[in-house]
């Protein structure tokens, strides 16, 4: 019987199956088939599974997956966690205020969703706490990224301002929803669909992070053929399996400048005839970006 996981609480996997949820559990052999990724089925997973009585069944197989989306597993060392496969879209939910999103995190996961070749969607929540400012700020982040081809909306959960814009986005697609804790997901989630009901963290005001509500992946049918799959927040994205000499092809602004360079070992940091740092400084390649792109390479451990 062929379904697709709904839930995954990490032992147990939520399927449909022919109109039916069941609650599913692995087949033994699957678990040591891929010892460096913590989940072998994701959310999103197509799987064919066997009936053990009228609720639960046993997982037989994952079928071929479209894609997926892959983070370094905060868990187990040099092991990979699947945040979702089979999806069309990724949407980042971010903040510039309480909390505030970082440029280097939304870098990373524009990257990750580069590397697997999903589209990515970055959704500003919070609107209403943003003075004139920070609006212009936002003005100014949004242009750098619609110039780089992504789609970047304003909205504000707090004040329902936006959401029928995000809608539109959502429209027919199975998209992934991740951010860091704090950023509003859930509370979009609930006014997308408020039949999805997740629960909603408060935001602590002495550290101004979010308090994790959402503890396991989970994708609902928003409305006829949308789906949207909330996965728990993300303090850290570690890129998994992206090589130094590679990076520069999953910033789109860089790569046109490929090949360009004086020596051919080009690291884009320090050598003489750099294309990519001329590119900076004539405008060509915003400064945060650049710097988005040195963090990564120091740190080794996010992709090796």
């Amino acid at each position: 019987m062929k379904g697709r996981v709904y839930k995954s609480t990490g032992s147990w996997y939520t399927v449909l199956a022919e109109g039916k949820f069941y609650e599913c559990r692995l087949r033994g052999k699957m678990r040591l088939d891929e010892e460096k990724v913590t989940n072998p089925v994701a959310v999103g997973d197509w799987v064919e599974i066997t009936p053990e009585n009228e609720k639960e069944a046993i997982i037989k197989e994952v079928l071929p997956r479209e894609n997926y989306i892959i983070r370094k597993s905060t868990r187990k060392k040099r092991h990979s966690h699947r945040l979702a496969a089979n999806i069309d879209q990724a949407v980042l939910v971010v903040t510039l205020a309480f909390p505030r999103t970082s440029l280097g995190f939304i870098d990373r996961f524009l990257v990750s969703c580069e590397s697997f070749r999903i589209p990515a969607v970055l959704v500003f929540n919070k609107s209403d706490l943003l003075d004139d400012e920070a609006l212009e700020y936002y003005e100014a982040l949004k242009f750098d990224y619609e110039e780089l081809g992504y789609k970047v909306l304003l909205v504000s959960a707090e004040q329902n301002e936006g959401i029928e814009d995000l809608k539109k986005v959502l429209e027919g697609k199975t998209s992934l929803f991740s951010g860091h804790s704090g950023v509003g997901k859930s509370t979009l989630l609930n006014l997308i669909s408020p039949h999805i009901d997740q629960r909603i963290g408060e935001v602590s005001e002495s550290v101004g992070k979010g308090v994790h509500t959402t503890t396991f992946a989970e994708m609902f049918e928003a409305w006829d053929n949308t789906f949207v799959i909330d996965t728990p927040g993300i303090k850290e994205l570690g890129l998994w399996d992206i090589g130094d000499e590679e990076l520069s092809h999953y910033f789109p602004e860089m790569r046109e400048y490929i090949g360009e360079c004086k020596f051919n070992n080009c690291t884009h940091t320090h050598e003489p005839g750099c294309a990519f740092r001329a590119a900076m400084e004539e405008g060509k390649i915003a400064p945060s970006r650049y710097e988005s792109y040195l963090s990564i390479l120091e740190d080794e451990d996010s992709h090796r």
